[in-house]
């Protein structure tokens, strides 16, 4: 499986999508379609983006308990996505629920990750708020051998752990990692982050850029310079 960039779509408006879509004509892109927009529009979106060509990670984040995401998953896998995910902190039963749920009948599913702790938490957070005193870089690959386990196909983490998940559970394992900056970029909210060439040094199988392509000035640039950074 090659490298691929993954457009994080955070709009909130059925309008704001397909204006950002058509400035690439003829062009199939990987898109993750999130809380925001999917809360707003529901899955039609799904559908209508779908049958432009695009490749879809629904970042629903779902995190209950296992039955509970076992039949919200059974509902996704009718969408016809590409990738989903799961909280990794929801525990290893409920990751097997989830899997579960999104293989359908002949056997078919979208890819499955899990993810370990949010490039927007720094250590410090993680230990005064969450009351977890390990490494982050521990827990991230505890939680990722979890998800190994549970039979999922990779997690979510910072570029900055994506080497050391390959380590621990193999290269074949994903890693999908957000909090990609150019070199001349504002962080934002997030605190872990890496550039496009940085993450693919670091191993990173998929990268998640939100606003240095949606929020450029010429989002078609910014996406090509991506795709060249990080795939080559």
């Amino acid at each position: 499986m090659g490298k691929d960039v993954i457009i994080a779509c955070d709009f909130n408006s059925k309008e704001e999508v397909m204006k950002f879509l058509s400035k690439f004509e003829d062009e199939s892109l990987y898109l993750k379609i999130g809380m925001e927009l999917f809360y707003s529009e529901g899955p039609q979106i799904i559908k209508e983006i779908k049958k432009q060509g695009h490749k879809i990670f629904l970042d629903l984040k779902l995190h209950d308990i296992p039955n509970t995401v076992m039949k919200a998953m059974r509902v996704l896998a009718d969408l016809d996505i590409d990738m989903c995910n799961v909280h990794a902190a929801g525990t290893i039963p409920m990751m097997e629920a989830a899997l579960k749920g999104l293989t359908r009948e002949d056997g078919t599913r979208p890819l499955l990750i899990a993810v370990t702790q949010l490039t927007s938490t720094s250590e410090e957070t993680m230990k005064k708020d969450l009351l977890i005193n390990e490494p982050i870089e521990e827990v991230v690959s505890h939680y990722a051998k979890n998800a190994k386990i549970s039979g999922l196909d990779g997690i979510v983490c910072s570029p900055l752990e994506a080497k050391g998940v390959h380590d621990s559970c193999g290269a074949q394992f994903l890693t999908i990692t957000p909090g990609i900056r150019f070199a001349t970029d504002d962080k934002g909210d997030q605190t872990r982050v890496m550039t496009p060439a940085q993450a693919k040094e670091m191993g990173s199988d998929y990268i998640v850029v939100g606003r240095p392509i949606t929020g450029a000035e010429n989002v078609v640039e910014a996406y090509r310079r991506c795709v060249k950074e990080f795939v080559g």
